[in-house]
């Protein structure tokens, strides 16, 4: 629950900036027709993105059990991390052009006369944000209970309209780069339980026959399967039974992102000074 929380949470956030920015854009130069067209962008990203979503959940599902899921839910999990970590250097690196770049987009789509083109543009900025959202969801639902990974993500959701809605609509300020820096370093702690995740799947399948042996058992004290150790495998990738190499690829990866992460925006900070 808290995973998807967290990754909605995030991704409304970034969705609802493009397609404010887009909207405000349009309304200062006079071209509030060409609301609809960027609605129907919005629109038809979210429906496929859900779609694919809905289309990849049940067909994993028919394969429950088999070592075809766990292949997919490893490969869902590797591909999870890298694009969480992707973005969320992205994110950093683009903060400060992202709405510029969005506004230049923008007129070159009304430039070109194409009834069509912010409706494109704004289907390309929120189906990345759209695609990046399902491929995480499923990775957390493969991890976790699927009731507690929607409830997560309907929260977040609904917080991140709630931000959007106080940023755009109340004119308050939101300092959106502290908000992202938080966010981000969160999400890193999620790619490391899911590398985790990933790590534990390679080794029952036999594809990484070392450091296997469990270092501890902590099913009595806190089970994986309840509902508290159930919040903490699927944010923070807690094991009660944890192999050597799922730690040691826990402990790297966040020492290394999230040290490269702080030192880039240490290095934007000084720049800007």
């Amino acid at each position: 629950m808290l995973a998807t929380l967290v990754i909605f949470l995030r991704e409304g956030v970034e969705a609802s900036m493009i397609v404010a920015i887009l909207l405000a854009y349009l309304n200062r130069i006079g071209q509030r027709k060409h609301f609809r067209d960027v609605f129907v962008g919005v629109g038809a990203a979210l429906v496929l993105a859900a779609a694919g979503g809905a289309a990849a959940y049940l067909t994993i599902r028919s394969y429950d059990g088999s070592r075809v899921q766990t292949i997919f839910e490893t490969v869902t999990f590797l591909v999870a991390a890298a694009v969480l970590t992707y973005m969320t250097f992205w994110m950093r690196s683009h903060a400060r052009s992202l709405s510029s770049e969005l506004r230049d987009r923008a007129q070159a789509a009304l430039d070109g006369r194409a009834r069509w083109g912010l409706g494109l543009l704004a289907f390309q900025a929120v189906g990345r944000e759209g695609l990046e959202t399902v491929v995480f969801t499923l990775a957390i639902i493969f991890s976790t209970s699927t009731a507690g990974a929607l409830s997560g993500a309907a929260i977040g959701l609904a917080g991140a309209l709630g931000i959007a809605f106080v940023i755009y609509r109340l004119g308050h300020r939101l300092n959106l780069g502290r908000f992202f820096t938080v966010i981000g370093v969160l999400l890193m702690v999620f790619a490391a339980g899911l590398l985790a995740d990933a790590v534990q799947n390679l080794q029952q399948l036999g594809w990484l026959p070392v450091l296997n042996a469990p270092m501890w058992h902590s099913a009595a004290l806190l089970s994986q399967g309840s509902a508290f150790g159930d919040v903490l495998h699927s944010f923070f990738g807690y094991s009660d039974a944890p192999t050597p190499l799922q730690l040691l690829v826990y402990v790297a990866y966040l020492a290394v992102v999230i040290a490269a992460y702080l030192g880039v925006r240490s290095r934007a900070r000084t720049r800007t000074a």
